[in-house]
C-alpha cells in the first residue's frame, strides 16, 4: 500500500509541477526578493547594503508618498464603485434587448479591447479644452466645458469617464451573471405584485452577490497598481510626453492630481535608483491589498449569513 501512495503522490506532483515551478519562479522568488531588499539600501549598481526598518521609517517623512496615497485611495473610493454600477446598469439594459441584443453587446465590449495607451490618448485629445470636439458640443447648448485633464479638480474625474468607457469587460461578467438568474423568480415575484425595482433589490442583486465581490476585488487590486492612464494622461495634457524610453517630467500632471502611489514607486526605483526604498513600498502596496481583499472577502461572508 505505502508503494501504491507513494507511486500516486509522485505522479500528482509530476502533474503540479509545472505549476509548482511557474509559481516558484515568477512569484514567490520575486517575494521573496523584494522583501528582501526592502530592508536594504540598493541601487542595482552596487553591493544591497542592509538598513533594517529605515526604507519603512522613511514612508512617514516621504510628502510625496502621501499625495500618491491621497490620490489612489481616491480612484479606490471613487472609480471602482462606478464601474461595478456602470457594468449591472448596462448589463440590466442590455438583457432587455430582444432584437440586435448580440450587436448591442460587441458595440459595448469593443472598447474593453482598445490598449490602455492608445485609448488614454485619444481621450485626453476628445477631452482637450480648446480643440477638443466634447467641448466644442458642449459650447453647442450653451455649457462651457470643464479643462478635464488640464485641471487638478477634473483629471481624476476624467480618468473614471476613460474608465466608463472601457466597461465592457466587466459588463460582458455582470451580464452572464444576470442571464444565469432563473426566470422562474421573477415570475414568482410578478403574480406577487413585486414591480421591477423590488425584483431587482430582492432577486437580482442576491443572486449576482459573488459576481460583485469578484468586481470589487479585482477593481480595488487594479486601481492600486493604476499606472499606464494615469502616466500617459499627464504627459500627453501636459504637452511634454516622453518619446521611447524613459522617465515623463510631468507625471502626476495638472498639480499632481494623477499622481498615483505605482508612478510615485516607478519613479523612486528608476529616476532616483533608490530601488531599495522602491521595494519598500511595492512591499507595502502587496499587503495593503491582500489586507483589503481579506476584509472584503470576510465581509462578503458576515453579509450571506457563512461561517468563518
Amino acid at each position: 500500500m505505502d508503494a501504491v501512495r507513494l507511486r500516486r503522490g509522485l505522479v500528482t506532483f509530476s502533474f503540479l509541477a509545472p505549476a509548482l515551478l511557474g509559481i516558484g519562479i515568477f512569484f514567490l522568488y520575486p517575494l521573496l526578493s523584494a522583501i528582501y531588499f526592502s530592508f536594504t539600501k540598493f541601487d542595482l549598481l552596487s553591493v544591497p547594503q542592509w538598513v533594517g526598518l529605515d526604507n519603512y521609517r522613511h514612508m512617514a517623512d516621504d510628502p510625496f508618498l502621501l499625495q500618491a496615497v491621497r490620490n489612489t485611495l481616491w480612484m479606490v473610493v471613487v472609480f471602482v464603485p462606478v464601474r461595478i454600477l456602470g457594468a449591472i446598469g448596462l448589463a440590466m439594459l442590455l438583457v432587455r434587448f430582444k432584437r440586435g441584443a448580440g450587436v448591442f453587446r460587441t458595440i459595448y465590449y469593443l472598447p474593453a479591447l482598445v490598449p490602455p495607451v492608445a485609448a488614454t490618448i485619444a481621450f485626453v485629445y476628445l477631452l482637450k479644452p480648446g480643440t477638443g470636439p466634447v467641448n466644442h458640443l458642449l459650447e453647442m447648448i450653451g455649457v462651457d466645458g470643464p479643462l478635464w485633464f488640464n485641471s487638478p479638480a477634473w483629471a481624476k474625474p476624467s480618468l473614471v469617464l476613460l474608465g466608463l468607457w472601457a466597461i465592457g469587460d466587466l459588463m460582458i461578467i455582470f451580464l452572464a451573471a444576470v442571464l444565469g438568474v432563473p426566470e422562474s423568480l421573477y415570475e414568482a415575484a410578478s403574480l406577487d405584485g413585486a414591480n421591477a425595482w423590488h425584483r431587482f433589490r430582492s432577486i437580482t442583486l442576491p443572486s449576482i452577490r459573488p459576481v460583485i465581490l469578484f468586481a470589487a476585488v479585482t477593481g480595488v487590486i487594479y486601481t492600486l497598481q493604476y499606472f499606464d492612464q494615469a502616466a500617459v494622461a499627464g504627459s500627453i495634457a501636459s504637452g511634454q510626453a516622453t518619446v521611447g524610453a524613459g522617465i515623463s517630467q510631468s507625471f502626476g500632471y495638472p498639480e499632481g492630481s494623477t499622481f498615483t502611489y505605482p508612478l510615485w514607486l516607478y519613479t523612486i526605483g528608476f529616476r532616483y535608483s533608490a530601488l531599495g526604498y522602491a521595494n519598500a513600498l511595492a512591499i507595502a502596496l502587496f499587503v495593503v491589498a491582500l489586507a483589503v481583499t481579506v476584509i472584503l472577502l470576510r465581509r462578503a461572508k458576515a453579509f450571506s449569513g457563512e461561517e468563518s
